[in-house]
């Protein structure tokens, strides 16, 4: 049975590459508020493969945080362990941000994204990595 931190991180993760794979197949709901912007222009505009690197990315940690509730008792025992604190380590460092587009500690703060991301995408960021120090520290 995998534990509740695995349950929530896996569901979690595979939602948002859903939706990084989503907007690289050209569906646009949600990506306007989802990128930085400066005077009301985006700071970049994301091509499809990095986009699909993104989903990948997100896919491989749903991968690393459901493995262990699947495969208890496979391989060295820290192997799984490393890889959840490396999602303890990246998703606060995003949570943190750039400390001046995006982030808790973000200087721009009157455009869409930076309202979005201070409600939404850096506090999922320190839940996510939360989670992952949860899971990590209740691996055997």
């Amino acid at each position: 049975m995998m534990p509740i931190p695995s349950v929530i991180l896996t569901v979690v993760l595979l939602a948002l590459s859903a939706l990084h794979a989503a907007w690289a197949l050209g569906i646009r709901w949600g990506l306007k508020d989802a990128i930085p912007e400066l005077e009301g222009k985006p700071l970049f505009k994301p091509g499809r493969g990095a986009t699909l690197l993104v989903a990948a990315a997100l896919l491989a940690g749903a991968g690393i945080v459901a493995w262990p509730g699947f495969f208890p008792e496979t391989g060295l025992a820290w192997v799984p362990r490393a890889r959840v604190w490396g999602i303890a380590v990246l998703f606060p460092l995003r949570a943190a941000g750039d400390f001046r587009y995006c982030g808790f500690f973000k200087r721009i703060r009157g455009t869409a994204f930076a309202r979005k991301d201070s409600l939404f995408y850096s506090p999922l960021c320190a839940i996510i990595s939360a989670l992952a120090v949860w899971l990590a520290v209740g691996y055997g």
